[in-house]
């Protein structure tokens, strides 16, 4: 008979540290203070550097500049809840799902051929989409629905556990248009969202679509993302996108990819004389990707971009979730592999080079600066603005919003404002005042 080993002296004083800890844990505005730490150790590794991402020119501190890392540092550490960490059995399962996906995804070739993996959906049809009125945050907009349609393929790991979503059976879109019709007809803006929105009350002032609507005369449509807005499935917007279950990243993409694909073309069918993408953060990993799938595209915008969502899962994860992850080969095994087939580093853009666009934050603390540059380097350095701030302060840079109606304005989408070249000449400087 086998008696239970007694506690060493390390455990009996550690275990009260121990439980003080996950307790502590638990709670969301505990983990919200560590941004406090994080945020003075990220400005004084900027002081003591003199400069930050690879820039020659000095960081440009401010209080403004410190109050955006600490809100980019406090979701991070409030999203990092222990119940949403993995459990032991995940790390098994998810492991076994990408190998298996790696194995599948060799075979039909589609790791060697990416552009193979993703199949063109059929026409949206006009007696497809449902459509009613509704309003928000001082805009009229048409919201229409219609049914996806899309299924992972039969075989592929996690396709039986994203079918079981309902709700997200169902695309969705807000459209914002010109109800003037005496120009004929206009140009369109396809806006896509980031993790954790998908409804018009947030993805209005997140892509800025008054300003975008009105002071460039463009129609804008705004595709919700599989398991956002009204698609989720969790209390949380897109929570089982963005999740330890990486296979449903991979078929939250795909099929993201083709929701849009159908939504573009029914916006064709609507007498759209451009077409542009512009996107943020998970949008802008989407609308990047988007572009070197779909042709015809005039111009593409991408914000504060992620590009590398095994890295990304790396990059933010703690410390024995990384360890775990690379003990179970998760990280560094096949997930780079599998999600090379959803990934915009695998695809050429159909875009021309002049009419790709990109704006990143020194101080991004959640799309870490290095996704905006290795997107520049693959896009052959296209026209791209630095502005002094985190994730979110690009809402409140006057730079990036002139870089953004300038860009657009200057490829085609609404009227040329004047000196618009020499303006985003300033912004690519760093020069623009305003900033």
């Amino acid at each position: 008979m086998a008696f239970p080993r007694s506690p060493s002296l390390l455990d009996r004083v550690m275990g009260p540290y121990r439980s003080i800890t996950r307790f502590l844990e638990r709670r969301a505005l505990v983990r919200a203070g560590r941004a406090v730490p994080r945020t003075l150790r990220f400005m004084s590794t900027t002081v003591m550097s003199g400069m930050g991402d690879d820039d020659p020119r000095p960081y440009r501190h401010s209080l403004g500049l410190a109050l955006g890392v600490a809100a980019d540092e406090a979701f991070l550490a409030m999203a990092m809840a222990p119940s949403r960490f993995p459990r032991r059995a995940d790390y098994a399962r998810v492991s076994a799902e990408l190998a298996e996906a790696k194995q599948l995804f060799s075979s039909r070739g589609w790791i060697a051929r990416p552009s193979s993996y993703h199949r063109t959906p059929p026409p949206l049809a006009s007696e497809d989409v449902h459509s009613s009125r509704r309003w928000a945050m001082g805009l009229d907009y048409e919201r229409i629905t219609y049914e996806s349609a899309f299924s992972p393929r039969s075989g592929e790991p996690g396709s039986e556990r994203w079918l079981g979503y309902e709700p997200n059976r169902h695309a969705v879109a807000a459209v914002v248009r010109s109800h003037d019709d005496a120009s004929g007809p206009r140009p369109w803006l396809v806006c896509v969202h980031g993790f954790a929105m998908g409804y018009p009350f947030m993805d209005f002032t997140g892509l800025q679509t008054a300003r975008l609507h009105r002071a460039l005369g463009v129609n804008v449509a705004l595709p919700v993302l599989p398991l956002h807005g009204p698609r989720k499935v969790t209390r949380v917007s897109g929570e089982p996108f963005l999740s330890f279950d990486l296979m449903n990243t991979v078929h939250g993409l795909a099929q993201a990819i083709w929701d849009i694909r159908r939504l573009l073309s029914w916006i064709r069918a609507q007498g759209a004389t451009t077409v542009g993408l512009y996107g943020i953060s998970l949008g802008a990993y989407v609308v990047s990707l988007l572009a070197g799938i779909e042709g015809g595209i005039d111009a593409v915008v991408t914000g504060i971009p992620v590009v590398d969502l095994p890295a990304l899962f790396h990059e933010q994860s703690p410390a024995h979730i990384r360890a775990r992850s690379i003990e179970h080969n998760i990280i560094g095994g096949p997930a780079e592999e599998v999600f090379s087939t959803v990934s915009p580093m695998s695809f050429a853009p159909k875009v021309p080079q002049g009419r790709r666009f990109i704006f990143a934050g020194h101080g991004d603390r959640l799309a870490f600066p290095t996704h905006a540059r290795r997107l520049w380097e693959h896009w052959e350095r296209p026209p791209i603005s630095w502005y002094w701030g985190s994730h979110v302060g690009y809402l409140w840079s006057r730079q990036v919003a002139a870089f953004l109606e300038d860009s657009l304005s200057a490829s085609g989408f609404g009227r040329v404002p004047a000196q618009a070249d020499s303006r985003r000449e300033m912004h690519l400087l760093g020069l623009d005042t305003n900033a």
